[in-house]
């Protein structure tokens, strides 16, 4: 269960103020229907994060356990890293909804955005720090919907809001200390 837990934890964090929340409120303002966004994103989470998470079972069978320490360690230290550069959002990834509709558009649209984006890394080393990459996806898949699905519903005013230099201090503190910790063997820690 530790494995759901802080996959949410640290996707939600990572992913407020990230390209496909932003993502989330120009569709939701561009087009006002916010259940076909919603499953949009939902499947677009669902088929990224699994491969995500597939992946990150498979680098567990190919690789060996200290390669793997060193991998994952400075893996989370540098989604750390990551976390605080702030992310911009292309207008190209919305014009696509004017040939698919609002869900065909989302979808494509947030699956694409997601390809190489933090959220996605950090389901790849999760998934392979512990043993259960469908807990990893779901708490991932959970993650995108605790950003996400707000954003959808009350847009901009509330992300003027939220101090994301903070929740991004947040989220990169976590994945910094998992690196640290994982590069220091500290298995109890770390499930």
């Amino acid at each position: 269960m530790e494995s759901l837990f802080v996959s949410t934890g640290v996707v939600a964090l990572a992913e407020i103020g990230d390209k496909t929340q932003l993502l989330a409120f120009i569709l939701a303002a561009r087009f006002k229907r916010p259940v076909p966004i919603i499953l949009g994103i939902f499947a677009a989470t669902v088929v990224n994060h699994g491969l995500a998470g597939a992946l990150g079972a498979w680098i567990t069978s190919a690789v060996s356990p200290e390669a793997l320490r060193w991998g994952l360690g400075l893996s989370f230290i540098g989604m750390a890293i990551w976390t605080l550069i702030p992310d911009k959002i292309e207008e190209e990834e919305t014009q696509i909804a004017h040939k698919l509709g609002v869900f065909g558009a989302t979808l494509v649209t947030f699956f694409l955005a997601e390809m190489g984006d933090k959220t996605q890394i950090a389901t790849v080393a999760l998934a392979a720090h512990y043993a259960s990459p469908l807990l990893v996806v779901v708490g991932t898949t959970l993650g995108m919907f605790i950003a996400d699905v707000p954003a959808v519903f009350v847009g901009n005013r509330f992300a003027e809001k939220i101090p994301m230099r903070l929740v991004h201090s947040i989220a990169a503190g976590i994945f910094a200390v998992m690196g640290v910790l994982t590069l220091l063997k500290v298995e109890k820690l770390l499930g």
